[in-house]
């Protein structure tokens, strides 16, 4: 087996810059680093990355957290996280909160051991702010707040309830249905305040059809893992709405406008096409459904659906290159700044947001505005 002494040897230079050009690191004269580069590809020289990961102090991996891998959003999204990962020679080690006995606790202690090199957590956690502050180790959030100096990417979810809501008012809707998780995600942490960035384009919604005299409600279902209960909540929201269908009027109880648009996730969008054809409804006649994600269930749903598109290719970018910034960061750095921020205090300085933009992407289950 070819070793960096026979790499040394070749390119006439000492072990030690050999050493310096396989770790990348120290100073190497562009000749030197040529004539070592060029041994290795003649000599076939492939680095022990078990050595070079010590030598650096690293694992080369990073812990992906994510609620379920059965639902589409979070399998798309860690496609892009695992090849945005790979370009900066970073291997992905994928937990499925959803699937494991443990949750996160076991990739929490791997990282602790120093068993990884950093966590991007895109779960729910029953954990306080303080527990992932005090772990002073490379951590980044997506979809969440975890608090103190950690970092956050998200998409702009304010901006999506609004185009949500313009595309709905344009196009004369009466009643709205909103297919969402738990109530309680909109006040997990009491007082009106959420780790869940995402129920904001609800709230934005819902802010933007109370001005416009629009009916809406919001239907609970269960956590994202739980992808049968949202078929199961829009099953019976269709049988709902056509029982206030049948009286032929075209109102329902009490002068209330029957349902005539639903907004959810893809997986509520394309089911909710599913049961309007069971139903005998006409989309988007009948029925208006708008997404929210932008998968590949936007055209395996028998119509094209009309959604919020997600920008998972910026998303996984960006949270590749904070999760690379927090590793490089000095060693201690983050651990004094979490000890400088007081428990349960928020610092919009310290703790930075990557919000990503949204679009909406006209399909056929919306009607036409001119």
């Amino acid at each position: 087996m070819v070793g960096m002494r026979d790499v040394a040897k070749k390119a006439g230079v000492s072990l030690s810059t050999v050493s310096l050009v396989v770790n990348a690191s120290g100073y190497v004269s562009q000749d030197m680093r040529r004539r070592v580069e060029q041994a290795m590809r003649e000599l076939d020289y492939i680095p022990n990355e078990l050595a070079r990961n010590l030598y650096r102090g690293r694992t080369g991996m990073i812990g992906v957290i994510v609620p379920t891998l059965r639902h589409p959003f979070f399998a798309t999204l860690v496609s892009a996280l695992q090849g945005r990962l790979a370009k900066h020679e970073l291997q992905t080690l994928l937990c499925s909160t959803a699937d494991a006995d443990t949750g996160e606790a076991e990739y929490v202690s791997r990282l602790r051991r120093h068993m990884m090199d950093g966590i991007i957590m895109a779960a729910h956690t029953d954990h306080s702010e303080h527990y992932w502050t005090s772990i002073h180790r490379p951590i980044v959030a997506f979809d969440r707040t975890l608090g103190g100096t950690i970092a956050t990417v998200r998409s702009d979810h304010e901006e999506g309830g609004r185009l949500v809501a313009d595309q709905l008012i344009v196009s004369g809707a009466r009643h709205v249905v909103m297919v969402g998780g738990p109530r309680s995600q909109f006040d997990d942490r009491g007082e009106g305040a959420t780790t869940f960035p995402t129920v904001r384009y609800f709230q934005t919604l819902g802010e933007r059809l109370d001005a416009a005299g629009i009916r809406h409600e919001y239907v609970a279902c269960g956590p994202v893992a739980d992808v049968e209960g949202y078929a199961r909540a829009v099953h019976m929201l269709f049988d709902r709405l056509s029982e206030s269908r049948s009286g032929g009027s075209g109102v329902g109880d009490a002068g209330i406008p029957p349902v005539d648009a639903i907004v959810g996730s893809d997986v509520v969008a394309a089911c909710a096409v599913k049961e309007a054809f069971a139903h005998g409804l006409n989309v988007p006649r009948d029925v208006q459904i708008i997404g929210y994600d932008g998968t590949c269930l936007v055209d395996c749903a028998g119509l094209t659906l009309t959604v919020i598109k997600q920008d998972f290719d910026t998303i996984a970018e960006r949270l590749a290159a904070r999760i690379v910034d927090a590793i490089n960061e000095p060693e201690g750095q983050a651990s004094k700044d979490g000890e400088d921020s007081k428990a349960g205090e928020e610092s919009n300085s310290a703790a930075e947001v990557d919000i990503v933009p949204v679009c909406l992407h006209i399909g056929d289950t919306t009607r036409p505005v001119a």
